[in-house]
């Protein structure tokens, strides 16, 4: 991973080399080993290393032969060395062993569809200094973050906002629409931002700027196939003897083997995160048969005494794997002192604390001298790992009855057909809950809230759900609500590179993502079981104890158990509340009251914490400097 800025005149002056600079220089965490800039005509570019793969001769920009094109890349392509031998063959010469050296490459061989040339996780921007154009992508799943705006006729973009806020000309204003997807959704959502005026590039989107102005097209989404057109034999449940299941498993398994091998490339060592679940472990074990002769390190969180304790599994795994074995030791106090950190890293307010988790882990993982972790984000929405997929395999239980608790599940689809046109709850009822958080907000904007609250039309392509089966509409709303923007953005890539540490998920493999969309749903959800295909996969790789193994969904801190600490509670004090302006402070007194007295605890998974997002955006304010309103 690294860091990229710059700027781009669309109308007037040539922007200045030293404020983009200065941009690059507010992302040196995310690439402490070099620093690398471009300037000529329109465009000024700036790059920030964290040096992975041939750390000697990697350096960037890269330029082609004759300096015509020129790229700074964050991110990682996976496969390379295919690209490599394909365009050596072509008479493509290459400098350095990077990997991210084929763009210039292929640009020239295929202008802007490079990009469907790539697998990997990355954020790009390339100059045609002939055509007088700039490319902005980021990769199909969001892995890697893009964000950009307008100042002074220029187009800036950057790896994170603090570094645009570095260029002259640039606003600092809370989104309110961003506020309130932050309270109504698992996180943030592309374009969207808590930055007015600040976008991020989306999934799979490819912005082009050049003299005729800005184009942007969606070059990727995720595609499932019609339910007219699925396996209706193998999706009704006969396959009672596993056939397809087995088949399905071991497909799924040998890509995910080549999808680790090809995560594992660097020249600097590489470890992965351990939660003691299906998905990390499979990982884990996947790595062990890789290099049998190897120690991979391996990280993971523990809460000591708490309810939500996973660290007798962890070290099952651990020692079953063979790994050099690192935990994280995480309590209440230690939690409310790192949230000030994790907030300026996010540059978002979060409704849970386990952001905290994945910053102290990547700061043990730098401190013990690894430089790249592989996780197992993407498995639960590619694979069904939710409890709602139980529901969305098969529909509703015959006869009315509910068991495996998915009464809920079942009563409140027809409130959530309003948000989304679909048979289909989506975390909550989304209308009953802009009433519900309305008191929360201070009077004029709840006055104005219907101006700037959710709406399910702009936050997904409706094309991409009608007419699909339940389970790959809840897939496919996962993906883009709740993977790319938070648990890759968020939780993953900002924690990660706050301590200069990379973060690969070998399940968002585009030959495993495009796989996983193929397979019918009832061998996702097989016996009341999710992800039953993984499991399939995983056998032999991880041991029975996992495998047999509720699904328990990592779980972070609530504002109830913050809530003892001093430092926390003023966050949430009248003063404060009233002078930031943007909740009312009874409202938000009251819920402190409330869950002090014992009257209501948060649950980690099934409530939203207004109260974290809350004391988690007065920090924001803080340390971004917005805007008061009180």
């Amino acid at each position: 991973m690294c860091g990229i800025a710059g700027a781009f005149a669309l109308d007037g002056a040539a922007p200045h080399p030293g404020h983009v600079a200065a941009m690059a220089a507010e992302l040196a965490h995310r690439g402490p080993d070099s620093a690398g800039s471009f300037a000529d005509g329109p465009v000024a570019l700036g790059f920030r290393r964290l040096a992975l793969i041939d750390p000697e001769g990697g350096r960037q920009p890269h330029t082609n032969a004759d300096g015509s094109v020129v790229s700074v890349c964050n991110g990682e392509i996976f496969n390379h060395r295919a690209l490599r031998d394909r365009l050596r063959r072509a008479g493509h010469r290459f400098r350095s062993r990077c990997d991210t050296e084929v763009l210039v490459h292929l640009y020239e061989e295929y202008g802007p569809d490079l990009v469907d040339h790539l697998d990997g996780q990355f954020a790009f921007a390339l100059y045609d200094r002939h055509e007088r154009r700039l490319l902005l992508c980021r990769d199909r799943c969001g892995v890697i973050p893009l964000f950009h705006t307008r100042a002074d006729g220029h187009l800036v973009f950057a790896s994170e906002i603090k570094g645009l806020l570095r260029y002259p000309g640039v606003a600092r204003r809370v989104d309110l629409g961003g506020l309130d997807q932050v309270l109504s959704l698992p996180g943030l959502v592309s374009p969207r931002t808590l930055f007015e005026g600040i976008a991020s590039v989306a999934p799979g989107e490819l912005i082009t700027v050049d003299p005729s102005g800005v184009t942007t097209r969606r070059y990727w989404d995720l595609d499932y196939p019609m339910a007219a057109d699925l396996d209706h034999a193998a999706d009704a449940g006969t396959d009672d003897d596993g056939i397809a299941l087995d088949h399905h498993a071991g497909q799924v398994r040998r890509l995910l083997e080549e999808s680790v091998e090809a995560r594992l490339d660097s020249d600097l060592p590489v470890g992965f995160y351990l939660s003691g679940g299906l998905d990390s472990s499979l990982i884990g074990g996947l790595m062990a048969g890789a290099r049998p002769e190897h120690a991979w390190p391996s990280y993971s969180v523990t809460f000591p005494g708490g309810a939500f304790d996973e660290a007798g599994h962890q070290r099952l795994v651990a020692g079953k794997l063979g790994t050099r074995h690192h935990e994280v030791r995480l309590d209440e106090r230690i939690a409310a002192d790192t949230l000030r950190t994790m907030v300026r890293h996010a540059e978002t307010p979060v409704r849970e604390s386990y952001n905290v988790c994945s910053y102290l882990l990547s700061r043990r993982v730098r401190a013990s001298g690894t430089r790249a972790v592989l996780s197992g984000e993407g498995a639960d929405e590619l694979f069904g790992g939710y409890p709602g997929y139980r529901f969305d395999a098969g529909g509703p239980p015959a006869g009315g009855g509910s068991p495996s608790g998915l009464l809920e599940e079942q009563l409140e689809r027809e409130a959530n057909h309003r948000m989304f046109g679909l048979d289909l709850r989506y975390e909550q009822d989304q209308v009953a809950a802009l009433e519900r958080r309305r008191p929360l907000y201070a009077p004029d904007l709840a006055a104005g809230l219907d101006t700037f609250a959710v709406t399910a039309q702009a936050l997904v392509d409706p094309a991409r759900l009608t007419g699909r089966h339940p389970l790959h509409q809840r897939s496919y709303l996962d993906f883009r609500l709740r993977l790319s923007d938070h648990l890759l953005g968020d939780h993953g890539d900002r924690m990660a590179l706050a301590n200069s540490v990379e973060m690969r998920f070998p399940f968002l493999a585009r030959d495993v993502v495009e796989y996983a969309t193929r397979i019918p749903p009832s061998l996702m959800v097989r016996g009341g079981r999710e992800k039953a295909v993984l499991h399939r996969a995983a056998d032999g790789l991880v041991p029975p104890e996992v495998l047999r193994r509720q699904k328990f969904g990592f779980r972070g801190h609530t504002s109830t158990d913050l809530l003892g600490s001093d430092w926390f509670a003023e966050l949430l004090s009248p003063s404060v509340v009233r002078r930031q302006g943007y909740f009312d402070p009874a409202t938000v007194s009251a819920l402190v009251e409330r869950q002090r007295s014992g009257a209501r605890q948060v649950h980690p998974h099934l409530d939203t914490d207004y109260l974290m997002v809350a004391a988690t955006f007065a920090l924001f304010v803080e340390e971004f400097e917005l805007p008061c309103l009180g």
